[in-house]
Formats: C-alpha cells, structure tokens, sequence
C-alpha cells in the first residue's frame, strides 16, 4: 500500500486527524483540492473542549495569546458562557486560516505527507484496502476518511445517507476594513431581519445580515459585495458600501447528518459528516473533536495492534455529539432567524438564561464539556467525561498534570498503589504511578474509562480493543 490511512480534505479536522495518526505511528497522506490554503475563516475561535484539546496535545502556545469572548449567546438570546469558575469560556480573535495554518504545520512536523493542489476524483472499497483516484493516478490505503466538507465526495461516492432538512434562509456575510460600526455580537433585530457585526482584530470586522421572507439563492459563488451592502441597507437603513470588503460569503440553516460514519474502509468527520448553522462557532471545534476521537482509534488498527472492531465505536460515540448538534443548531436557527412573532419568547429566555443553572447547561452543550461517553459499567461521575487537568505526583515525587500526561496521545492508567496492570495493552497505554487519589484509566482523548469500580482487562477491551 501507498500509505496506511488517505485523508481527504486539510481543514481543521483533516488536518487533526493526520497529526493524531501520526502520534499513533501511523502513515498518512492528506489530499486537498485547493493548491493554498484559504484565507477564508468561518470559524473564529475555540470552544473550551477544544481548547483542552489543544492543551493535552502542547498546541496552544502556537496559537500566541487567546482572548476571552466578550460574551456569548444562544440564538441571540444572550447568555454567560464563563458561568460559575468560567470553565465553559470560549476564546475568540483566532481566524480559522491561522488555525489551519498551525495544525498543517503541526502535522507536517509529525510526518504527515499533505499534498495540496490534488483532488480524490474517485476510489473503491476492495474489502482488503481502499483504492483512491487522484489526478489520473491510484494511490491505495488501508482505509480512507472523508474530511472533505458539507459537499463531501467521499460521502457521496461512497453512499452514505445523509438525511436532514434544505435550507429554508440564507445569511450574507463579508469581512471588512476602513468602516466602523457598533458592535453587535449578539444581533439586532429590525422589521425586515437580523443584523450581527463583530470586530475580528487589526481593524477588520465581519458583518452578517438576514433578511426575512428572501429565500436561499441557488449559487455557483460567493455573492459580490454590493449584495451584502444593498441587504443590509434595507434591514438597517444604513449604508457600508464604502467597505473595503475582504472576503464575501453566503450560508443558510440547512441541517443533514450522515446516517453513519463509517461504511466499511471509509469514515466520515467533520463537515462531511455534520452541516448546520454555523451557531456559536461550534461547527469546527466539533469537527476537531471528531478527528480526536477517531485519530488514535483508527492509528491503533492500521499499526496492527487491534482489531477494526474498535471502529464501530467512533460512530456510537460520535453520531449523538452530531445529533445534539444539529438539535441544538436548529433551535438557535428558530431564535435567531425568526421575525417579531419569536420576540416574547426571546423575552422569557432572557431571563432564564440569566439564572445559573440554565447557563450552566447552555454552557456546557455548546462547549462539549458535558459529552458522556458510554464506556462500560460504574457510578463514578468521571467515568465517560474527560478527566479535568489535575496536578498529580508520580512515584517518584516530580510534579506533572493529567494533561501534560497526554502529550503522546497514548492511554495512560495512572496507578495510586493498587498495583494493577494493562497486560496486552502495553502497546497503547503506559502505566504511571501516582501518589494518593484513585487509579484511573485515561484514554488518550483525554476520557476516563475505568475508575477501580469495574473490571479493568473488560474496559481495556472494550475501550482499546481486541489486542492481536
């Protein structure tokens, strides 16, 4: 074979999971259309899941200095993200093209071999190995993984359902310079629709604007400038056309899921997988989430030292994170882009959102802290969440944090005296003595998995898989 695993597509999830499978000791080969990354950036920050994500892998300082959100929102309808000891905040300021920018580079240094200006134009399941159609040439590789967008062609070659609703809106968006308008993170409304204006950082802000009762438009580009600036007069009244636009795009609230992510040889992530409005930012930081998931899964396989049944879970962890948020993205979709009818509610939300608890939840749905994961029988409130950076001392008393013990994207079962073992897993968890508190397993996306409350060669198994 060519190499063991071809990833489609080097935006954030492709590019995720090929550093994740080369943590893992496998080879890979990134395929992207585009000859140059793309300035454009949808995304605009991290979510706190991805952010602890980023930390257990040593990423963030590539990022240089994160700023907080000023606020946050659900459907318009504001809420407090950073509620309680601010755990759940996001950050705001890094453009998605600086985010790919630093994942490539990432990967690159890992080994992963990406190569940009190559588009997948077909590829077969042989049953043994997957055969890739690229630029009149075959590459072929064990498995292959569509991370190729909302119009993914590894999904629709490869037959994957992909029920859900058309879009039924459509929002113009534009980045711009050499204007100012006030800040509205949250939108605004008027009578004839929505209006939202944040500033992205050395003086450019992105404006977005709905207008009511226009349907989505059948585009073969992205709209010119004066589109933007002519809808957004007639909902505010106001004229930004003498903007210096930067980047001009369309999007609307369709919402589809694939019915799996995986058909034998071939996986979906991100976009592929999951399309949405795009609603507090959750669309790439649930797509680098689903590479993380799926990257030391697939990387444990395709080295040989499991069998594929470890596949299947990806899907039934990861095809309910979808489903919420789509759920969760349709109901912002309701807030946020109804008319004046949708404003009492919007009222009576506003004050439930200002209560701690209903923050709190908010909080947590749209950041992924509350993701649990069916691991395998026990009480214990970690057991399926992600393991909270703690401070631990090893054995021999150093200082180290849970986190930090993440680096290599390998299990780790850290022992405080019970003595126990990992037996045939030695190949995907490392064993590290620790001082007081309890003994737990650490998968290496950072999820707990046994707590001393079952029996561990049982959530070895069924979190690790069959060792061959």
């Amino acid at each position: 074979m060519d190499t063991d695993v071809i990833v489609a597509g080097a935006g954030p999830a492709g590019l995720m999971l090929a550093a994740e499978l080369r943590l893992a000791g496998a080879d890979v080969i990134v395929l992207e259309k585009d000859a140059q990354p793309s300035g454009e950036s949808r995304g605009m920050g991290f979510t706190a899941r991805t952010l602890e994500v980023f930390d257990q892998r040593g990423l963030l300082p590539r990022f240089g200095e994160l700023t907080r959100s000023p606020g946050g929102h659900f459907g318009s309808v504001p809420v407090d993200f950073a509620v309680g000891d601010g755990a759940h905040a996001s950050v705001t300021g890094v453009s998605q093209a600086r985010t790919v920018a630093v994942l490539a580079d990432w990967a690159a240094e890992l080994g992963a071999d990406i190569r940009r200006g190559h588009e997948l134009t077909g590829f077969t399941d042989t049953g043994s190995s997957v055969e890739v159609f690229v630029d009149g040439q075959r590459l072929t590789a064990a498995y292959l993984v569509g991370c190729d967008g909302g119009r993914s062609v590894v999904r629709r070659l490869g037959g994957f359902g992909f029920p859900g609703t058309d879009a039924s809106a459509e929002l113009l968006l534009a980045d711009v310079r050499d204007f100012e308008l006030p800040e509205l993170w949250s939108g605004a409304r008027r009578r004839g629709g929505m209006l939202l204006a944040a500033p992205l950082g050395d003086g450019a802000m992105r404006v977005v604007v709905h207008e009511h009762g226009r349907p989505p438009r059948q585009r073969t580009g992205p709209p010119e400038f004066s589109e933007v600036a002519d809808a957004w007069k007639r909902v505010s009244g106001d004229d930004i056309s003498a903007a210096t636009p930067l980047w001009v795009s369309a999007f609307g609230d369709a919402a589809r899921q694939a019915s799996e992510y995986r058909r034998g040889r071939v996986l979906l992530a991100g976009d592929s997988a999951h399309i949405h409005l795009p609603a507090s930012g959750q669309g790439m930081n649930v797509s680098i989430q689903d590479a993380v998931n799926l990257g030391w899964k697939l990387g444990a396989v395709v080295t040989g030292r499991v069998t594929a049944e470890l596949l299947d879970t990806y899907h039934t962890e990861r095809h309910p994170v979808g489903a919420q948020l789509l759920a969760n993205t349709k109901a912002q979709a309701t807030l946020f882009l109804g008319g004046e009818e949708l404003q009492p509610l919007r009222d009576v939300l506003a004050q439930v959102f200002r209560g701690a608890g209903a923050a709190r939840y908010l909080a947590g749905l749209v950041s992924g802290l509350d993701i649990r994961y069916d691991v395998g029988p026990g009480g214990h409130p970690l057991l399926g969440r992600r393991m909270p950076d703690t401070e631990l001392v090893l054995g021999d008393g150093e200082r180290t944090t849970s986190t930090a013990l993440l680096r290599a994207a390998r299990g780790v079962l850290l022992d405080s005296g019970d003595g126990v073992t990992v037996g045939e897993w030695a190949a995907q968890v490392d064993v590290v003595a620790v001082r007081g508190g309890e003994s737990v397993l650490l998968r290496p996306d950072g999820y707990v998995a046994w707590t001393g409350e079952s029996d561990l060669t049982a959530a070895l198994r069924r979190n690790f898989g069959t060792p061959i």
